[in-house]
């Protein structure tokens, strides 16, 4: 693998970067609402499958009412 200088190297990370197609303001929102909107969908079913669980333990265990 041929070593690089550094101006080399700068030149080339800027080229690369030049071809980045960054997402639009809108594209951004909808993908950050997306992910905020799939987090809180998988907190609720952590908690839901996390009290099953801990009920079936309290019973085996007979900690339970």
């Amino acid at each position: 693998m041929a070593k690089t200088s550094p101006g080399a190297f700068v030149r080339q990370v800027r080229q690369e970067a030049s071809k980045v197609t960054w997402p639009s303001r809108k594209e951004t929102m909808v993908a950050s609402m997306m992910v905020f909107i799939m987090v809180g969908i998988s907190a609720v079913f952590f908690f839901a499958v996390d009290q099953v669980l801990a009920l079936g333990v309290r019973y085996i265990l007979g900690l339970g009412g």
